[in-house]
């Protein structure tokens, strides 16, 4: 995406194209010019305009502006800002901050309780914010906040160098990273968050303004160490994310079905018993569905011979159906994306960490679930920790601490048409109900949560997601956002001494 001047951005968003014009002019360059440090004085700010591509309620394209991928969850902003440059995210913030406006940070559409959207209030959207700048020489990547999963493992697979991301291609890269971020590379080259070694960042400033910092391991440390982690729209709004990234030429990729639930216990007690302790290149993700068992596997660098070897004690189970592929690992991820509009309309996950092997009645809980699951697109998700790079913190640290994880899990449930704002109504308390129970049922036998899949209505959430990190993310707070500018149900409060 090309660079907009400021004359440009004045021309698109004149108040016939859509603008919301208050009076005076844009916080400009005092904004920027003040980036060198959190600012929480009495300051005054010059008066802000919005600027960028602007939405509002009298828009032709607002109703799909506003909606989120869970279409579980509706909500009517005042204004949306789909930011063109990181200006824009600095206009908007003073201007809902001058005018005491609710704000939401939105990248990618995927926040699973809908709090990246807020009726009535200002969306900061970052989703078109997309430049690339990739250094092979250092093995960098300076991405915009705004590229997808997908997006961002298409332009690494360019060079044959990659980053972690979910397996999911449609997330936001940014939200994605600052909430750990983890996938088939987990165990190989570390969580997403690891990886990231730079951030441009716009945060509250003074009474009433905005200012953009330029984070790194030694500007801002703190501030990185929280990014890392505990990011998702606690602190400021994140434009842009500087990667170490890793070179990935080529990867076996295997997914292996056994129809039917009969063989879950031999799959599920052998998975979690050899995929964790594996080989650190090979990633694996077991799905439970109400008809059927899925194995996805990844191995880094590796054959068909070697992941058939290193995935024996599974294959050997029952007679699955065994699907290979190698190639480079953007062709690869693109392969096995779903697109969007053959997804379920409305999901329900809870998420969960296990420290310790599932007994046979935790497995037999799984089962008990599954086959009685609300809906087709209801499972049981699991990815392998274990042994691997996500064990050791970066050079600075992170705020993400369930790194001594055996696996991480979830149940979920997906129902409803998209685009049919009613559809399957009748299965929303059922499956509300499903994942409460469920969830309940598992509570022996796990322990955490991963903030970016949260447990809505869960107590002690803070020690769930952050465990013995959640004090020094309070204080953390209280140094770069001590009037709580950015706040939703389960954002970190300032430490108030």
């Amino acid at each position: 995406m090309r660079d907009l001047s400021r004359r440009d951005l004045l021309k698109a968003t004149a108040v016939g194209a859509g603008a919301v014009a208050i009076p005076g002019v844009i916080a400009g360059s005092s904004a920027l010019a003040a980036a060198d440090g959190p600012s929480s004085g009495g300051e005054k700010f010059p008066p802000a305009t919005l600027t960028g591509r602007i939405v509002r309620p009298q828009s032709p394209n607002y109703a799909e502006a506003s909606l989120g991928w869970d279409e579980l969850f509706v909500r009517y902003p005042l204004v949306i800002v789909f930011a063109q440059e990181t200006q824009d995210v600095v206009n908007a913030l003073t201007w809902a901050r001058q005018h005491d406006v609710a704000l939401r940070v939105r990248s990618g559409r995927h926040s699973l309780e809908g709090w990246s959207n807020v009726d009535n209030g200002i969306v900061i959207d970052v989703s078109e914010l997309k430049d690339v700048d990739i250094n092979t020489a250092s093995r960098t990547a300076k991405l915009g906040a705004g590229l997808t999963q997908s997006e961002a493992v298409a332009a690494l697979g360019e060079y044959d160098l990659a980053a972690t991301t979910g397996g999911e291609g449609t997330v936001g890269l940014s939200g994605a990273t600052l909430g750990g971020g983890l996938g088939f590379l987990t165990r190989y080259i570390g969580m997403a968050c690891d990886n990231l070694i730079g951030v441009e960042i716009v945060v509250a400033a003074g009474a009433d303004g905005a200012k953009v910092l330029h984070v790194d391991p030694w500007n801002h440390a703190d501030l990185l160490w929280a990014l890392r982690g505990a990011g998702n729209g606690n602190f400021g709004i994140v434009t842009s994310l500087t990667y170490q990234v890793a070179p990935l030429e080529s990867v076996a990729y295997l997914q292996v079905t056994w129809p039917g639930l009969d063989n879950l216990h031999d799959v599920f007690d052998t998975w979690q018993h050899t995929g964790p302790f594996a080989d650190p290149r090979l990633g694996t993700q077991v799905e439970v569905h109400p008809d059927e068992i899925l194995l996805f596997a990844v191995l880094a660098e590796g054959s068909e011979t070697e992941a058939r070897r290193l995935l024996e004690p599974l294959l050997s189970i029952g007679n699955p159906e065994v699907v290979v592929r190698i190639g480079g690992w953007a062709e690869t991820y693109a392969g096995f994306q779903i697109p969007t509009d053959e997804d379920p309309a409305k999901w329900k996950f809870y998420s969960q960490f296990t420290r310790e092997f599932f007994p046979a009645e935790a497995i037999s809980i799984v089962r008990r679930f599954m086959e009685k699951a609300p809906s087709p697109d209801s499972n049981f998700f699991a990815q392998a920790f274990g042994r691997g790079a996500q064990r050791q913190e970066p050079f600075g640290g992170a705020a993400f601490p369930h790194r001594d994880a055996l696996f991480y899990s979830e149940p979920g449930a997906g129902w409803g048409t998209r685009g049919e704002p009613d559809s399957d109504d009748a299965v929303t308390p059922i499956a509300q109900a499903w994942i409460a129970e469920f969830s309940l049922a598992m509570r022996p036998y796990v322990d955490g949560a991963y903030v970016n899949v949260p447990n809505i209505g869960m107590a002690e959430w803070e020690e769930a997601y952050w465990g013995r990190n959640f004090p020094r993310l309070r204080k953390i707070k209280a140094k770069y956002d001590p009037h709580n500018v950015f706040q939703y149900e389960q954002s970190i409060p300032p430490a108030t001494h």
